[in-house]
Protein backbone atom coordinates (compact mmCIF):
# COMPACT_ATOMS: atom_id res chain seq x y z
CA UNK A 1 0.00 0.00 0.00
CA UNK A 2 1.39 3.66 -1.07
CA UNK A 3 0.46 6.77 -0.21
CA UNK A 4 -0.59 9.76 -2.91
CA UNK A 5 2.60 12.16 -3.88
CA UNK A 6 0.49 14.99 -2.43
CA UNK A 7 0.33 13.05 0.92
CA UNK A 8 4.33 13.33 0.75
CA UNK A 9 4.59 16.60 1.05
CA UNK A 10 4.62 19.25 3.74
CA UNK A 11 2.12 22.01 4.14
CA UNK A 12 2.90 26.03 4.40
CA UNK A 13 1.83 27.00 7.55
CA UNK A 14 0.55 30.66 7.81
CA UNK A 15 3.60 32.56 9.47
CA UNK A 16 1.12 33.98 12.50
CA UNK A 17 0.62 30.21 13.93
CA UNK A 18 3.16 29.90 16.99
CA UNK A 19 5.33 26.61 16.85
CA UNK A 20 3.23 25.00 20.16
CA UNK A 21 0.46 24.67 16.98
CA UNK A 22 2.23 23.16 14.47
CA UNK A 23 1.93 19.03 15.16
CA UNK A 24 -1.78 19.60 15.34
CA UNK A 25 -1.94 21.45 12.71
CA UNK A 26 -0.10 19.41 10.26
CA UNK A 27 -2.10 15.93 11.36
CA UNK A 28 -4.94 18.00 9.94
CA UNK A 29 -3.28 18.69 6.48
CA UNK A 30 -2.45 15.52 5.79
CA UNK A 31 -5.39 13.20 6.74
CA UNK A 32 -6.93 13.23 3.46
CA UNK A 33 -3.36 11.48 2.03
CA UNK A 34 -3.21 7.89 2.42
CA UNK A 35 -3.65 5.63 5.15
CA UNK A 36 -1.05 6.72 7.18
CA UNK A 37 0.34 3.13 8.10
CA UNK A 38 3.61 3.48 5.58
CA UNK A 39 4.15 7.31 5.69
CA UNK A 40 4.39 7.09 9.93
CA UNK A 41 1.60 9.11 10.02
CA UNK A 42 -1.36 9.16 12.49
CA UNK A 43 -4.68 10.89 11.74
CA UNK A 44 -6.12 13.35 13.92
CA UNK A 45 -9.17 11.91 16.11
CA UNK A 46 -12.14 13.78 16.00
CA UNK A 47 -11.02 15.74 19.22
CA UNK A 48 -7.71 16.43 18.01
CA UNK A 49 -9.48 18.37 15.16
CA UNK A 50 -11.91 20.04 17.59
CA UNK A 51 -8.69 21.45 19.39
CA UNK A 52 -7.14 22.66 16.62
CA UNK A 53 -10.39 24.66 15.62
CA UNK A 54 -9.90 26.00 19.30
CA UNK A 55 -6.66 26.67 19.05
CA UNK A 56 -6.51 28.37 15.70
CA UNK A 57 -10.19 30.65 17.14
CA UNK A 58 -8.59 31.39 20.11
CA UNK A 59 -4.67 31.34 19.84
CA UNK A 60 -4.31 29.45 22.83
CA UNK A 61 -2.89 26.06 22.74
CA UNK A 62 -5.04 22.71 24.00
CA UNK A 63 -4.71 20.47 26.58
CA UNK A 64 -3.59 17.70 23.71
CA UNK A 65 -0.86 20.24 22.24
CA UNK A 66 1.03 20.97 25.57
CA UNK A 67 2.40 17.37 25.86
CA UNK A 68 4.19 18.04 22.61
CA UNK A 69 4.26 22.43 22.59
CA UNK A 70 7.49 24.71 22.82
CA UNK A 71 6.46 26.72 25.19
CA UNK A 72 4.31 26.30 27.87
CA UNK A 73 3.05 28.63 31.00
CA UNK A 74 0.57 25.99 33.28
CA UNK A 75 0.91 28.94 35.92
CA UNK A 76 -0.34 32.08 33.64
CA UNK A 77 2.64 34.47 34.73
CA UNK A 78 5.58 32.82 32.69
CA UNK A 79 7.32 31.51 35.24
CA UNK A 80 7.58 27.84 33.72
CA UNK A 81 8.81 26.98 30.22
CA UNK A 82 8.76 23.48 28.69
CA UNK A 83 11.82 22.74 26.77
CA UNK A 84 11.46 21.60 23.46
CA UNK A 85 12.79 18.19 21.96
CA UNK A 86 15.98 18.03 20.58
CA UNK A 87 16.93 16.62 17.37
CA UNK A 88 20.57 15.84 16.91
CA UNK A 89 21.52 15.95 13.12
CA UNK A 90 24.72 13.74 11.44
CA UNK A 91 25.19 12.59 8.10
CA UNK A 92 28.18 10.77 6.01
CA UNK A 93 28.93 13.13 3.28
CA UNK A 94 30.46 15.76 5.54
CA UNK A 95 28.91 18.66 7.66
CA UNK A 96 29.23 21.10 4.75
CA UNK A 97 27.18 19.20 2.62
CA UNK A 98 23.62 20.65 0.73
CA UNK A 99 21.42 17.89 2.19
CA UNK A 100 22.63 18.27 5.57
CA UNK A 101 22.42 22.49 5.40
CA UNK A 102 18.59 21.91 3.45
CA UNK A 103 17.55 19.44 6.20
CA UNK A 104 18.76 21.67 9.43
CA UNK A 105 17.71 24.62 8.10
CA UNK A 106 13.95 23.23 7.72
CA UNK A 107 14.35 21.81 10.70
CA UNK A 108 15.13 25.14 12.33
CA UNK A 109 12.63 26.81 10.71
CA UNK A 110 9.78 24.53 11.73
CA UNK A 111 10.38 25.67 15.11
CA UNK A 112 9.15 21.87 16.86
CA UNK A 113 12.50 21.26 18.25
CA UNK A 114 16.02 22.50 19.08
CA UNK A 115 18.40 21.73 16.84
CA UNK A 116 21.77 19.99 17.45
CA UNK A 117 24.55 19.08 14.83
CA UNK A 118 27.49 16.59 15.20
CA UNK A 119 28.99 15.50 11.81
CA UNK A 120 32.30 14.81 10.36
CA UNK A 121 34.32 17.81 8.51
CA UNK A 122 34.91 16.01 5.75
CA UNK A 123 33.18 12.97 3.39
CA UNK A 124 33.09 9.62 5.69
CA UNK A 125 31.04 7.96 3.01
CA UNK A 126 31.46 4.05 2.76
CA UNK A 127 32.93 4.24 6.18
CA UNK A 128 30.54 1.65 7.81
CA UNK A 129 30.48 1.35 11.70
CA UNK A 130 33.83 2.13 12.14
CA UNK A 131 35.54 4.19 15.14
CA UNK A 132 38.73 5.63 15.96
CA UNK A 133 40.31 4.73 19.49
CA UNK A 134 43.82 4.92 18.11
CA UNK A 135 43.75 8.89 17.33
CA UNK A 136 42.61 11.63 19.10
CA UNK A 137 39.62 13.66 17.33
CA UNK A 138 39.45 17.17 16.97
CA UNK A 139 35.92 18.72 17.21
CA UNK A 140 35.46 22.52 16.40
CA UNK A 141 32.11 24.47 16.43
CA UNK A 142 30.61 25.38 13.41
CA UNK A 143 28.34 28.59 13.05
CA UNK A 144 24.95 27.18 11.26
CA UNK A 145 21.71 29.75 12.14
CA UNK A 146 19.66 28.58 14.59
CA UNK A 147 21.55 25.33 15.78
CA UNK A 148 24.33 24.34 17.93
CA UNK A 149 27.37 22.82 15.50
CA UNK A 150 30.19 20.72 15.61
CA UNK A 151 32.54 19.17 13.04
CA UNK A 152 34.51 15.80 13.91
CA UNK A 153 37.32 14.18 12.49
CA UNK A 154 36.17 11.19 12.50
CA UNK A 155 32.90 9.03 11.35
CA UNK A 156 29.16 8.75 11.46
CA UNK A 157 29.55 6.70 14.08
CA UNK A 158 32.09 9.11 16.32
CA UNK A 159 30.23 11.90 15.72
CA UNK A 160 26.88 9.90 17.29
CA UNK A 161 28.84 8.46 19.54
CA UNK A 162 30.48 11.48 20.81
CA UNK A 163 27.56 13.89 20.81
CA UNK A 164 25.37 11.31 23.12
CA UNK A 165 28.39 10.85 25.85
CA UNK A 166 27.52 13.80 27.33
CA UNK A 167 30.87 16.03 26.95
CA UNK A 168 29.78 17.98 23.75
CA UNK A 169 26.18 19.27 24.31
CA UNK A 170 24.46 20.79 27.39
CA UNK A 171 21.26 18.32 26.99
CA UNK A 172 21.66 14.86 28.44
CA UNK A 173 19.01 12.85 25.45
CA UNK A 174 18.03 13.62 22.11
CA UNK A 175 14.64 12.90 21.29
CA UNK A 176 15.60 11.77 17.65
CA UNK A 177 18.58 11.33 15.89
CA UNK A 178 18.64 11.78 11.98
CA UNK A 179 21.72 10.69 9.55
CA UNK A 180 20.80 13.11 6.34
CA UNK A 181 20.41 13.87 3.91
CA UNK A 182 22.75 11.85 2.33
CA UNK A 183 23.66 11.62 -1.33
CA UNK A 184 23.35 8.35 -3.04
CA UNK A 185 21.03 5.62 -2.22
CA UNK A 186 21.28 2.77 0.68
CA UNK A 187 19.93 0.27 -0.65
CA UNK A 188 20.71 -4.10 -0.38
CA UNK A 189 24.17 -4.73 0.52
CA UNK A 190 25.70 -1.13 0.88
CA UNK A 191 23.56 -0.35 4.32
CA UNK A 192 26.67 -3.10 5.63
CA UNK A 193 29.14 -0.10 3.78
CA UNK A 194 27.21 2.70 4.94
CA UNK A 195 28.42 5.36 7.30
CA UNK A 196 25.09 7.32 7.23
CA UNK A 197 23.16 4.24 8.37
CA UNK A 198 25.97 3.51 10.69
CA UNK A 199 25.37 6.97 12.47
CA UNK A 200 21.60 6.35 13.07
CA UNK A 201 22.74 2.87 14.11
CA UNK A 202 24.87 3.96 16.79
CA UNK A 203 22.15 5.83 17.77
CA UNK A 204 20.03 3.30 18.40
CA UNK A 205 22.13 1.20 20.14
CA UNK A 206 21.88 4.01 22.81
CA UNK A 207 18.44 3.46 22.76
CA UNK A 208 17.63 6.88 20.62
CA UNK A 209 14.81 6.45 17.75
CA UNK A 210 16.75 7.69 14.66
CA UNK A 211 15.93 7.87 10.84
CA UNK A 212 18.47 7.60 7.97
CA UNK A 213 17.94 9.65 4.71
CA UNK A 214 19.34 9.62 1.45
CA UNK A 215 18.28 10.62 -2.09
CA UNK A 216 18.87 8.52 -5.09
CA UNK A 217 21.74 11.18 -6.52
CA UNK A 218 22.57 10.02 -9.92
CA UNK A 219 25.58 11.79 -11.84
CA UNK A 220 24.52 14.18 -14.30
CA UNK A 221 21.03 13.71 -13.78
CA UNK A 222 20.70 15.30 -9.97
CA UNK A 223 20.99 18.62 -8.91
CA UNK A 224 21.36 20.77 -5.75
CA UNK A 225 17.69 22.03 -5.76
CA UNK A 226 16.53 18.11 -5.30
CA UNK A 227 18.27 17.93 -1.18
CA UNK A 228 15.21 21.15 -0.46
CA UNK A 229 12.93 18.92 -2.74
CA UNK A 230 13.70 15.87 -0.25
CA UNK A 231 13.12 17.88 2.92
CA UNK A 232 10.23 19.03 1.85
CA UNK A 233 9.24 15.51 1.54
CA UNK A 234 10.67 14.42 4.51
CA UNK A 235 9.33 17.29 6.72
CA UNK A 236 5.85 15.72 7.57
CA UNK A 237 7.09 12.39 8.32
CA UNK A 238 10.07 13.88 10.74
CA UNK A 239 7.48 16.08 12.30
CA UNK A 240 4.93 12.92 12.47
CA UNK A 241 8.05 11.01 14.40
CA UNK A 242 9.04 13.97 16.36
CA UNK A 243 5.05 13.59 17.79
CA UNK A 244 4.75 10.17 18.44
CA UNK A 245 8.47 9.98 20.20
CA UNK A 246 6.60 12.59 22.74
CA UNK A 247 3.35 10.61 23.13
CA UNK A 248 5.46 6.99 22.71
CA UNK A 249 4.11 5.47 19.88
CA UNK A 250 7.00 5.84 17.47
CA UNK A 251 8.73 2.35 16.68
CA UNK A 252 11.96 2.52 18.91
CA UNK A 253 13.15 -1.35 17.95
CA UNK A 254 14.66 -0.18 14.60
CA UNK A 255 15.85 2.31 12.08
CA UNK A 256 13.16 3.44 9.39
CA UNK A 257 16.13 3.57 6.26
CA UNK A 258 13.79 6.11 4.09
CA UNK A 259 15.53 6.91 0.51
CA UNK A 260 13.99 9.66 -1.55
CA UNK A 261 14.27 9.05 -5.57
CA UNK A 262 16.00 10.67 -7.91
CA UNK A 263 13.27 12.92 -9.39
CA UNK A 264 11.97 14.12 -5.60
CA UNK A 265 9.27 16.21 -6.43
CA UNK A 266 7.71 13.45 -9.49
CA UNK A 267 7.48 10.69 -6.78
CA UNK A 268 4.52 8.20 -6.35
CA UNK A 269 4.55 8.58 -2.96
CA UNK A 270 5.63 6.35 0.06
CA UNK A 271 6.32 2.95 0.57
CA UNK A 272 7.00 0.51 2.91
CA UNK A 273 9.80 -1.86 1.71
CA UNK A 274 12.19 -4.96 2.63
CA UNK A 275 15.83 -4.60 2.12
CA UNK A 276 16.74 -6.25 -1.01
CA UNK A 277 20.45 -8.21 -1.80
CA UNK A 278 21.41 -5.64 -4.50
CA UNK A 279 24.63 -4.66 -4.92
CA UNK A 280 27.17 -2.44 -6.70
CA UNK A 281 30.40 -4.66 -7.80
CA UNK A 282 33.30 -3.83 -6.14
CA UNK A 283 36.23 -2.51 -9.02
CA UNK A 284 40.21 -2.24 -7.99
CA UNK A 285 42.07 -0.45 -10.12
CA UNK A 286 46.13 -0.45 -9.79
CA UNK A 287 47.42 2.58 -9.29
CA UNK A 288 50.94 3.95 -10.45
CA UNK A 289 52.79 6.96 -8.84
CA UNK A 290 53.70 7.57 -13.08
CA UNK A 291 49.86 7.31 -13.85
CA UNK A 292 48.34 9.17 -10.87
CA UNK A 293 49.76 11.94 -9.47
CA UNK A 294 48.44 12.04 -6.35
CA UNK A 295 50.05 8.55 -5.62
CA UNK A 296 53.00 10.57 -6.43
CA UNK A 297 52.19 12.92 -4.02
CA UNK A 298 51.14 10.41 -1.52
CA UNK A 299 54.95 8.97 -1.21
CA UNK A 300 56.42 12.51 -1.34
CA UNK A 301 53.85 13.44 1.74
CA UNK A 302 55.15 10.23 3.65
CA UNK A 303 58.60 10.91 3.19
CA UNK A 304 58.52 14.45 4.38
CA UNK A 305 56.76 12.88 7.53
CA UNK A 306 59.24 10.17 8.01
CA UNK A 307 61.99 13.07 8.14
CA UNK A 308 60.16 15.32 10.34
CA UNK A 309 58.98 12.48 12.91
CA UNK A 310 62.23 11.19 12.94
CA UNK A 311 63.08 15.26 13.88
CA UNK A 312 60.47 15.07 16.59
CA UNK A 313 61.45 11.39 18.42
CA UNK A 314 65.31 12.67 19.05
CA UNK A 315 62.34 14.64 22.15
CA UNK A 316 60.10 11.97 22.67
CA UNK A 317 60.85 8.31 23.91
CA UNK A 318 62.82 5.79 21.66
CA UNK A 319 59.39 3.34 21.91
CA UNK A 320 57.14 5.79 20.94
CA UNK A 321 59.25 7.51 18.19
CA UNK A 322 59.73 4.09 16.71
CA UNK A 323 55.68 3.70 16.46
CA UNK A 324 55.36 7.05 14.73
CA UNK A 325 58.12 6.55 12.31
CA UNK A 326 57.17 2.84 11.53
CA UNK A 327 53.39 3.99 10.96
CA UNK A 328 54.68 6.47 8.10
CA UNK A 329 57.26 4.55 6.24
CA UNK A 330 57.67 4.43 2.55
CA UNK A 331 59.77 0.91 2.36
CA UNK A 332 61.01 -1.00 4.60
CA UNK A 333 64.58 -3.66 4.06
CA UNK A 334 64.05 -6.59 6.32
CA UNK A 335 67.11 -8.54 7.77
CA UNK A 336 67.55 -12.18 8.33
CA UNK A 337 70.23 -14.51 9.66
CA UNK A 338 71.04 -16.99 6.98
CA UNK A 339 72.29 -20.90 7.21
CA UNK A 340 75.75 -19.36 6.73
CA UNK A 341 75.21 -16.41 9.10
CA UNK A 342 75.39 -13.95 6.51
CA UNK A 343 72.43 -11.38 6.58
CA UNK A 344 69.53 -11.89 3.98
CA UNK A 345 68.24 -8.42 2.50
CA UNK A 346 64.94 -8.44 0.68
CA UNK A 347 62.26 -5.38 -0.35
CA UNK A 348 59.15 -5.12 0.84
CA UNK A 349 56.83 -4.01 -2.13
CA UNK A 350 54.47 -1.48 -1.65
CA UNK A 351 51.42 -1.31 -4.80
CA UNK A 352 48.51 1.54 -4.66
CA UNK A 353 44.51 0.52 -5.63
CA UNK A 354 41.83 2.28 -5.81
CA UNK A 355 38.52 1.22 -5.28
CA UNK A 356 35.41 1.88 -7.50
CA UNK A 357 31.56 0.57 -7.23
CA UNK A 358 29.97 -0.58 -10.65
CA UNK A 359 26.26 -0.45 -11.07
CA UNK A 360 24.56 -3.84 -11.11
CA UNK A 361 21.83 -4.58 -12.72
CA UNK A 362 19.21 -6.84 -10.46
CA UNK A 363 16.39 -8.39 -12.65
CA UNK A 364 13.22 -9.67 -11.48
CA UNK A 365 13.21 -7.81 -8.06
CA UNK A 366 10.31 -7.84 -5.88
CA UNK A 367 8.02 -4.29 -5.84
CA UNK A 368 8.03 -4.27 -2.47
CA UNK A 369 12.17 -4.59 -2.31
CA UNK A 370 13.97 -1.24 -1.42
CA UNK A 371 16.11 -0.36 -4.28
CA UNK A 372 13.33 -1.55 -6.74
CA UNK A 373 10.73 0.42 -5.71
CA UNK A 374 13.61 3.59 -5.64
CA UNK A 375 13.95 3.21 -8.95
CA UNK A 376 10.18 2.91 -9.56
CA UNK A 377 10.21 6.28 -7.95
CA UNK A 378 8.71 5.60 -4.80
CA UNK A 379 9.96 6.70 -1.46
CA UNK A 380 10.66 3.85 -0.12
CA UNK A 381 10.84 3.69 4.23
CA UNK A 382 12.86 -0.01 4.65
CA UNK A 383 13.01 -0.60 8.63
CA UNK A 384 16.14 -1.73 9.99
CA UNK A 385 16.60 -3.99 12.74
CA UNK A 386 19.71 -4.00 15.05
CA UNK A 387 19.78 -7.79 15.82
CA UNK A 388 21.16 -9.61 12.72
CA UNK A 389 18.52 -12.76 13.01
CA UNK A 390 18.96 -15.16 10.96
CA UNK A 391 15.59 -17.51 10.08
CA UNK A 392 14.58 -20.95 11.64
CA UNK A 393 15.72 -22.49 8.06
CA UNK A 394 19.56 -21.25 8.86
CA UNK A 395 19.51 -21.76 12.67
CA UNK A 396 18.56 -25.50 11.85
CA UNK A 397 21.24 -26.09 9.00
CA UNK A 398 23.57 -24.50 11.30
CA UNK A 399 23.01 -26.69 14.24
CA UNK A 400 22.76 -29.79 11.90
CA UNK A 401 26.47 -28.95 11.02
CA UNK A 402 27.80 -28.13 14.43
CA UNK A 403 26.51 -31.66 15.74
CA UNK A 404 27.78 -33.48 12.77
CA UNK A 405 31.50 -31.38 13.06
CA UNK A 406 31.38 -32.57 16.73
CA UNK A 407 30.64 -36.01 15.72
CA UNK A 408 33.47 -36.00 13.47
CA UNK A 409 35.88 -35.04 15.92
CA UNK A 410 35.12 -37.08 18.65
CA UNK A 411 35.19 -40.26 15.99
CA UNK A 412 38.46 -38.80 14.91
CA UNK A 413 39.95 -39.13 18.48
Amino acid sequence: MTTTPDSGRSNHLPASLVANLQSVLIGRGRSGGGDGEETGETKPTPSSEAEAEVEEETGAPSNAAEATVAESDPAGDGSEKVEKPVVLVTNADGIGSPGLTSLVEALVRGGQCDVSVCAPESNKSASAHSVTIRETLAVTSVEITGAKAFEVTGTPADCVSLALSGALFSWSRPALVISGINSGSVCGHQIFYSGAVAGAREALMHGIPSLCISLHWKKDESQESDFKDAVDICMPLIQAAIRDIEKGSFPRSCILNIGIPRFPSANKGFKLTRQSLWKLTPNWQAITANRNPSAAHFMSMHQSLGVQLAQLGKDASAAGAARRINAQRKTVEVESVAAAGKPETREVVKKFFRLEFLDKQQEDLDEDLDFRALEDGFITVTPLHIQLDVVPEIQALASAWLDSALTGEKEAQ
